[in-house]
């Protein structure tokens, strides 16, 4: 393969990053993900950093550009914007993104020559890992789609998943990407290599019969209610009656649940004005049957203009969880005044809401307090363990009709799939328009509604106690023991000073 040109490497890693996003959710060929990388870092071997940004970039290019077409999706049939604006502005959002592969091959390029001999094995998945962090936690609050581990969650390495997290996790499986291309590229050490694959392969399998979180109580019925309400239509003045109407007539006919759940803003209105007439009529209900009953709405603070996209529980204790890691450019808007002045002038309009906090308690239902997410926040383990000690299960309310019948729906589901292994709990997933899910603490689906139909999930789930490892760890932890091998790396290269050339 070093006899490739220049050109023929681009397209095999646009290839490539196009073979990685099949790993993903609704495809679930998660073997790709390591060929794809090992195809990208074997592309890296013996290259200048100029031509390592081009193939870096390539594969980026072909990861984004398919695997998060929902973009476009999003923008064209929900936004109002115009063909051109809405391909234009998806196909910039994948070319952004797709600066970070490039530069982790800048950097493997670039720090190999004060490394080891021979330690871009090891370089390449640290800095790949180290970079999605940064892409997915900090960098405009944080984009986690198509971080590799989620690929993993029905793999062998979804053994590591309760130990490691997601970044633990991707790290595992990039190094045996790395190990696949350092044989193929330095045909040495054979042994050695094999038995570091053998060793993560094997592992992974034995971790996953492992529990790390146990009963704690009776079961609870759960009902979780999808509304199938058109995004279109949601928020026409003349269709909220129509609405309510829905949710409480699928409501009374499960009164026989210790817990009914509405998906994300279910209810098309401020908390003021549907609450004296609709929401406490129908909490006294719920009392009555000793059901505890999950909303999702906005709340308005007419003093001070905030707007909260929130949950509230109706049933033996009223209380309010407000959503805390907003949606950039959905829920408030990075790099203003750029942004807001560049979706002016295309024609869409975006809500601005205000944060919740970090510190907000926990809610209850069914005599169990829970960990709650709308939407996006289900896509950040760091979220999920926040007070997990004190959490029975997980909660996430979401509205995924912005996507239509695009990938994003399967994603979303998969990621929250990741959050009920990394934590050891039931997650209870109730969607407007699909996937609504009931998800086990290995991450298995035991129910799911299908796509846009107006429908009902129910079934019984377990209170669980007791901390996976990555619950006591956290994603910081995780984070800086890479970074501390990647300067050990560095450092040992520098003091011993060898080429990293091969033999």
């Amino acid at each position: 393969m070093n006899n490739l040109s220049n050109r023929s490497w681009a397209l095999l890693t646009l290839l490539a990053g196009i073979a990685l996003t099949l790993s993903f959710a609704p495809f679930g060929y998660s073997y790709l993900a390591v060929l794809a990388l090992a195809v990208l870092f074997t592309s890296w071997q013996q290259c200048s950093p100029w031509q390592a940004i081009v193939r870096g970039y390539c594969f980026g290019l072909g990861m984004f550009s398919l695997g998060v077409t929902w973009v476009f999706v999003s923008i064209y049939f929900y936004g109002n914007a115009s063909l051109t604006a809405s391909a234009s502005l998806a196909e910039l959002f994948a070319a952004f993104w797709a600066l970070f592969p490039a530069l982790v091959g800048y950097l493997s390029v670039k720090l190999n020559a004060f490394s080891r001999p021979h330690s871009s094995f090891l370089l390449m998945p640290l800095l790949w890992i180290l970079l999605e962090y940064v892409r997915g936690y900090w960098l405009l609050n944080g984009f986690p789609w198509l971080q590799i581990a989620y690929s993993q969650v029905d793999s062998p390495y979804a053994g590591f998943m309760p130990l490691l997290g997601v970044y633990g996790t991707g790290f595992l499986l990039a190094l045996t990407a790395s190990l696949f291309a350092y044989l193929l590229w330095f045909k040495r050490h054979f042994a050695i290599a094999t038995l570091a694959l053998a060793v993560i392969l094997v592992g992974g399998c034995q971790l996953k019969h492992l529990s790390w979180t146990e009963k704690a109580g009776a079961p609870i019925k759960a009902t979780l209610i999808q509304g199938n309400i058109s995004q279109d239509e949601k928020w026409e003045e003349g269709n909220l009656l129509k609405t309510l109407l829905l949710y409480q007539q699928m409501t009374y006919a499960h009164w026989d649940s210790q817990v009914i759940i509405w998906p994300e803003t279910s209810i098309p209105a401020y908390l003021s004005q549907v609450d004296e007439h609709f929401l406490t009529p129908l909490e006294s209900v719920a009392k009555t049957h000793k059901t505890d009953l999950i909303v999702s709405l906005l709340e308005k603070d007419f003093n001070s203009g905030a707007v909260f996209n929130s949950a509230l529980v109706l049933g033996a204790e009223r209380s309010v969880y407000r959503k805390n890691h907003l949606l950039p450019f959905g829920e408030y808007m990075p790099l203003q005044p750029f942004s807001g002045w560049v979706l002016h002038n295309i024609g869409i309009r975006l809500d601005d809401f205000t944060p919740g906090g970090d510190n907000q308690p926990l809610l209850k239902a069914a005599g169990q307090k829970f960990t709650t997410s709308i939407c996006y926040e289900d896509a950040f383990g760091s979220e999920a363990i926040r007070h997990l000690a004190e959490a029975a299960y997980l909660v996430n309310l979401t509205n995924d009709a912005w996507f239509g019948r695009s990938f994003e729906p399967h994603q979303h589901l998969q990621m929250a799939r990741m959050r009920a292994i990394e934590t050891g709990r039931y997650m209870l997933r109730a969607t407007n328009t699909g996937l609504t899910a009931i998800i086990a603490p290995d991450g298995k689906i035991l129910k799911q509604a299908p796509l846009f139909e107006t429908v009902t999930v129910t079934d019984n789930i377990f209170p669980m106690q007791g901390l996976t490892p990555y619950a006591r760890l956290g994603d910081e932890a995780i984070i800086i023991f890479l970074l501390l091998l990647l300067t050990g790396l560095v450092v040992a290269g520098i003091c011993t000073g060898k080429s990293t050339k091969p033999d």
